[in-house]
């Protein structure tokens, strides 16, 4: 049944001239049939460089809209329309305007996990793998980095020389996290090396044997000479590593940390969008667009 919905999909998409995207939490049927995948940032570049003039993309809708910035002449569909991100949703931007007139003279950088319209009053965008880098790049030592406190924390510590002004957000899948999980798990597993997103709360970090975006967690463990890791990030990353690596051991670091809106996408809904029969296409302002495009530019810019 899966393998004749894969070769369904994968006959429309060449038929209908669509690339497929995938995010890294996506599950395996669907990873099977993508294009490309990886985390979103650079799932958008590889977009961007396609012929193909219709992109489907596997995974919330700010990815999508990145998408969408970076091949404005693409039709961009968003496999499922309810899946959305929590951490992208929970700041807005007359919330961040208004606090940027507490504090005129920060630079205010956004994590790429947050909507289009907010990154209209943000001046560079970040990823989790770019992060320490822009920041050190910025001329201001006044940084105003949102909205994920725990990722602005872990570059905070990184580079003292600058003021980092936090705000309480972040993602609640990896907010689960404590260090007593951390600690129970080491416990179990002794000789697992403890691999975590920096999205994670800091005594969760602090604890951490490699820090990185998904896509360096799952490198770090590829290339590794261990054969045991505990994972400290969305669940499906564990499933992936065991298929990849099937001579190590992968142990998830809570049973409970799994995304729902990532896990809203299935293998049916793809199909259906190859048939122009679900999923929604993305559209934008243009005062979003061009505000949203110069946040990412920057980022490009800087590194």
């Amino acid at each position: 049944m899966i393998k004749d919905i894969q070769h369904e999909i994968l006959k429309l998409k060449k038929e209908k001239d669509i690339c497929i995207l995938a995010h890294c939490y996506q599950s395996p049927d669907i990873i099977e049939i993508a294009d490309f995948v990886g985390d979103s940032f650079a799932l958008s570049v590889e977009a961007s460089k396609v012929k193909n003039k219709t992109v489907i993309m596997c995974g919330v809708r700010f990815m999508a809209e990145t998408v969408k910035i970076l091949s404005p002449d693409k039709k961009v569909i968003l496999s499922n329309p309810d899946a959305g991100c929590p951490m992208a949703e929970m700041m807005d931007k007359e919330v961040i305007a208004e606090v940027k007139q507490l504090y005129p003279d920060y630079t205010v950088v956004a994590y790429i996990n947050t909507t289009s319209e907010l990154k209209t009053v943000c001046d560079v965008c970040v990823t989790s793998s770019s992060a320490l880098k822009i920041c050190k790049k910025i001329e201001n030592k006044n940084i105003l980095f949102i909205p994920d406190c725990n990722l602005g924390d872990w570059i905070a510590k990184q580079l003292p020389e600058k003021n980092f002004k936090l705000l309480n957000g972040g993602c609640p899948t990896h907010a689960k996290f404590s260090d007593s999980d951390v600690i129970k798990a080491k416990k179990k597993h002794p000789d697992a090396l403890f691999l975590v997103h920096p999205e994670c709360k800091p005594e969760v970090v602090a604890l951490a044997d490699y820090v990185g975006s998904t896509t360096g967690i799952m490198n770090f463990a590829k290339e590794s000479s261990a054969k045991e890791f505990i994972i400290g990030t969305e669940n499906s990353i564990v499933t992936h590593l065991q298929l990849a690596c099937p001579d190590k051991m992968f142990y998830p670091l809570s049973k409970d940390c799994i995304c729902h809106n990532m896990k809203a996408t299935t293998l049916v809904d793809v199909l259906n969008c190859c048939k122009g029969k679900f999923g929604e296409e993305i559209t934008l302002d243009k005062d979003v667009f061009e505000g949203a495009k110069r946040c990412i530019d920057e980022m490009i810019r800087l590194g």
